[in-house]
């Protein structure tokens, strides 16, 4: 009894999911009436200006009746007007409607359309979902049956140059806004036929394409098989950026850190693929999502295997450092000159209280103001215009810090500890990891100012053990460094040369994980 009440409730609902809010039956069948069909699209579109219907005579004998749908803005017209009104013009003398109706349509398709991408359409559902996403929709008086011809042309951003991840050498090309592009930009460097994409549509208002990329045998089919099952339990109402998807699909939720990788570089999005990794690409977004995601992978650039190893090493040297000072450097201030003040040479500890002397507020409270007064001026250069933001960022910044220097507010030394710690901030190749480091900074400066740096280490500790708890798809974040892998330790802190990176991460690839057969270490001859 109780599963048949939730079998009436399911078909319901899916009832009441399949009709608009004035009744029609999006799902149902098409008719053999023209004049039906058009007067349901009608009625479930509405009074939209931008959909065009227009019904013609087909042929020079004008025997046949046709209707041709599509939206305006999603199309491109020189098509519809060269593949499909001019080939509905001719002529049609052996194509009179009789009682082989389905020769009739199979032969519009064969010999008339013109257009590269033909699909047959039979039922209401699949009309909208093609019509609504840049197709010509083509229906025929007589046939139960229509045709729906690949015509989207919309104006796009096209290919530009990459804004939030800038390299020096590498390629300078980046996604779009659109899937078919950002697509293409990953099969141009990937030549491989085991290259995978499977495309769904998801969202019951923006019905919003995703697209799923991966090397079949080089991925785990476990973890592809679980994006799957992530992906097709969505059911929300509109997916209009990746964030959404990354939201809906990772592993933990309330973590500061990310574990979906995010890039719009094809180049990066590429290197990951080959490594076995999946790849998420949404339509309407240049930001394409990486999975699984390692700590480790926030912290290397494609800029580190352009460049050689050497350099590559001492970048990746130079990014670590950068995050233990952006994280520990102004809650170490404040212990030290709150509860440590015996760790300071006596020359410094002296020039350190002339500072404070007319400072009447206590290090925490000083930096506490100066790191949201920074983060204030960073977003508002982040959200001015860009004619004036950083003018009014680096401008807003100096005056500021000159003034509550100069006012008593604030030390000069807990100036010089804010900027080296916002500086170090900078230099993180991944926004999404300097984001949760400038969270847990308040965190540990809270720390600080409480137990000294008995609190601080504390902190550091609660954080290892949250990120050795963290799983990205069922693989362990911190991986290779816990659990450690020798392996893989080629490409963690240090970069080796290109000849000595011959397998792919074991956690990643299980499959696969040789990339070269036979190194080639080169040795090259000496001239004599």
């Amino acid at each position: 009894m109780y599963k048949r009440r939730l079998r009436k409730r399911f078909e319901r609902n899916k009832s009441t999911a399949n009709s608009d809010k004035n009744g029609v039956e999006v799902a149902s069948v098409l008719k053999p009436e023209l004049t039906n069909n058009i007067a349901n699209i009608k009625k479930v579109i509405g009074d939209s200006s931008d959909v065009v219907i227009r019904e013609v005579q087909v042929g020079d004998t004008k025997e046949i009746k046709a209707g041709i749908i599509y939206v305006s803005g999603l199309v491109e017209k020189t098509a519809i007007q060269d593949y499909i009104l001019e080939s509905l013009m001719i002529d049609t003398t052996n194509m009179k409607q009789n009682d082989d109706k389905q020769n009739t349509i199979t032969t519009f398709k064969a010999s008339l359309l013109t257009v590269g991408e033909i699909n047959d359409i039979f039922d209401f559902e699949a009309l909208f979902n093609h019509l609504l996403s840049g197709d010509t929709i083509i229906l025929l008086d007589g046939q139960s049956q229509g045709l729906s011809a690949g015509t989207r042309g919309w104006k796009d951003r096209g290919v530009t140059e990459p804004t939030s991840q800038d390299v020096i050498r590498g390629p300078k090309d980046s996604f779009s806004e659109t899937l078919e592009t950002n697509i293409a930009l990953v099969r141009r460097r990937i030549k491989d036929t085991n290259l995978r994409v499977e495309t769904k549509k998801i969202g019951r208002r923006t019905k919003t394409d995703v697209a799923v990329m991966f090397i079949k045998g080089v991925a785990n089919d476990k973890v592809v098989k679980e994006v799957r099952k992530r992906l097709d339990r969505i059911d929300v109402d509109a997916i209009l950026e990746s964030g959404y998807i990354e939201e809906l699909i990772q592993d933990e939720t309330f973590t500061p850190f990310p574990t979906v990788y995010n890039s719009e570089r094809p180049d990066v999005v590429s290197a990951n693929i080959l490594e076995g990794r999946i790849a998420i690409l949404v339509d309407g977004t240049p930001f394409v999502l990486t999975l699984p995601a390692l700590f480790i992978q926030f912290f290397q650039s494609s800029e580190d295997y352009y460049q050689r190893s050497e350099i590559g090493t001492l970048i990746r040297f130079i990014r670590y450092l950068a995050f233990f000072l952006s994280l520990v450097t102004p809650s170490a201030f404040i212990a030290v000159t709150t509860f440590h003040q015996e760790m300071l040479p006596t020359e410094l500890l002296i020039s350190l209280g002339e500072q404070r002397e007319g400072v009447p507020f206590p290090a925490f409270v000083e930096a506490l103001m100066m790191e949201i007064t920074f983060e204030i001026l960073r977003e508002a250069g982040v959200r001015m215009p860009k004619a004036i933001g950083s003018a009014i960022s680096i401008v807003g910044a100096l005056v500021l810090g000159q003034a509550a220097v100069e006012a008593g507010i604030v030390s000069a030394a807990m100036v010089i500890i804010v900027s080296l710690t916002a500086i170090s901030s900078f230099v993180m190749p991944s926004y999404n990891l300097a984001i949760a480091f400038r969270m847990l900074r308040f965190v540990l400066m809270a720390l600080a100012a409480s137990f000294g740096l008995f609190g601080i280490i504390l902190g550091l500790i609660i954080m290892v053990l949250h990120l050795s708890s963290l799983r990205s798809f069922g693989v362990p974040y911190l991986s290779p460094l816990a659990p450690f892998i020798a392996a893989d330790q080629k490409d963690t802190i240090f970069r080796v040369p290109m000849w000595g990176m011959t397998s792919r991460p074991r956690l990643i690839s299980q499959k696969n994980r040789r990339r070269e057969k036979t190194p080639p270490t080169p040795k090259p001859k000496r001239s004599k």
